[in-house]
């Protein structure tokens, strides 16, 4: 295949790829290299531990300082247990919108930006335009850092990074975290008809549940700070969407198991709420432990940092250039900018598509939106040809 596709064509075959989280993205991945290698891009695939998933970076143009890079990840969530109309593995035009597991969120853009990549291989540019594909986003922004890095180490750094999740063009300068905290707790089984002589493994996490409920309660009770304000909602939230833990009504559970999706806002340090979270953990483990010394309140924290509004950035700059946009605008989930800001990138979130479409059954994008990203990609590629 020597053909250049256009962005739809590239769109149709990023999504018949089912890159769902637990599954491997290789398939993707290949298709991406040998498609850039094949108009002469060369990239850098960067595999995780075990190998059966990859993120990928390229760049077109001269390796010199003052370029953009345009980020987007390879996985999709799930469409089991969701109702769809199409099939969410194949990309069905109607009324003016395109559907499909992705389309939105985000293989819209990675399919702009692909295209983006092999136009600007034919021009002059005079500052390179950089292409980073992640994995694992889906599932706490695993492959973020590997893409960051692999940038700086093999590229000359870019002025600008460009994350293109769906904000329906608008210039994102910030968002909250997106931590994700992974708790286990161990108890003592004994027959439920002798309690006091065991540690109830899910008791203990609904206990500490209920303190994330009491949380939340005093966080929007809070007067918002003015950075909170930038947010909706304007204050740090927890919440816990999963808890499975015990093993009959009359057994005391020996385990249980639960996490809590933590997202702060601009002002408030992930590090502040973890030590609060800690010091509750302590006095529910004290108690747990007078019981039985054998029992214990384990936490796993997966980090996603936020992304921090810039002063002067580059990137929003950029984007308010590209896209005429010069509102303020901040979202609460997360993306990975974050980590990338981390490495020292001027970082703004912007692309086609609302995220009240991403993770939906029948999920979509608008076709308006589609041109609208392509036309700011234009105008990058235009940019591009100056120093």
């Amino acid at each position: 295949m020597t053909d250049i596709l256009n962005a739809r064509q590239l769109l149709d075959h990023l999504v018949s790829f089912p890159t769902v989280s637990c599954d491997t993205n290789l398939p993707l991945i290949d298709f991406v290299r040998d498609y850039f290698a094949q108009h002469d891009i060369d990239s850098v695939v960067i595999p995780n531990e075990d190998g059966t998933k990859a993120g990928l970076v390229a760049q077109v143009g001269p390796n010199v300082t003052g370029g953009v890079a345009l980020s987007g990840h390879s996985d999709v969530v799930p469409v089991e247990g969701q109702d769809w109309i199409t099939d969410p593995w194949n990309v069905v035009e109607k009324d003016d919108r395109l559907y499909g597991r992705g389309t939105c969120d985000m293989k819209g853009f990675v399919a702009l930006a692909m295209a983006a990549m092999v136009k600007a291989k034919s021009m002059d540019l005079q500052r390179p335009l950089q292409f980073s594909l992640s994995r694992d986003e889906e599932v706490g922004l695993l492959g973020a850092p590997d893409v960051a890095k692999c940038l700086l180490d093999n590229f000359a750094k870019v002025e600008a990074v460009v994350v293109g999740e769906p904000t329906k063009m608008q210039v994102v300068t910030g968002h909250k975290s997106c931590d994700d905290l992974q708790f286990h707790v161990r108890g003592q089984e004994v027959h439920s008809s002798r309690l006091h002589e065991g540690v109830s493994a899910v008791m203990c996490a609904a206990r500490f549940v209920e303190w994330v409920r009491q949380q939340n309660i005093e966080s929007q009770a809070k007067m918002p700070s003015a950075t909170a304000a930038l947010y909706d909602p304007p204050f740090t939230t927890l919440h816990v969407g999963k808890i499975n833990g015990g093993t009959a009504h009359n057994i005391t559970a020996k385990d249980c198991y639960f996490s809590i999706d933590l997202r702060c806002v601009g002002d408030e340090r992930t590090e502040d709420w973890l030590a609060k979270i800690q010091a509750q953990i302590d006095i529910i483990e004290a108690e747990m432990q007078a019981v039985h010394p054998d029992t214990f309140f384990n936490i796993h924290i997966m980090r996603g940092p936020a992304v921090v509004p810039e002063v002067e950035g580059k990137a929003e700059a950029l984007a308010r250039r590209l896209t005429g946009d010069n509102g303020s605008h901040t979202v609460a989930y997360g993306t990975d900018g974050g980590h990338f800001q981390k490495e020292g990138f001027s970082v703004v979130i912007c692309g086609p598509g609302s995220i009240a479409q991403a993770h939906q059954a029948n999920e979509f994008i608008e076709l308006t939106e589609f041109h609208a990203g392509a036309q700011m990609l234009e105008r990058l590629l235009e940019s591009l040809q100056t120093a």
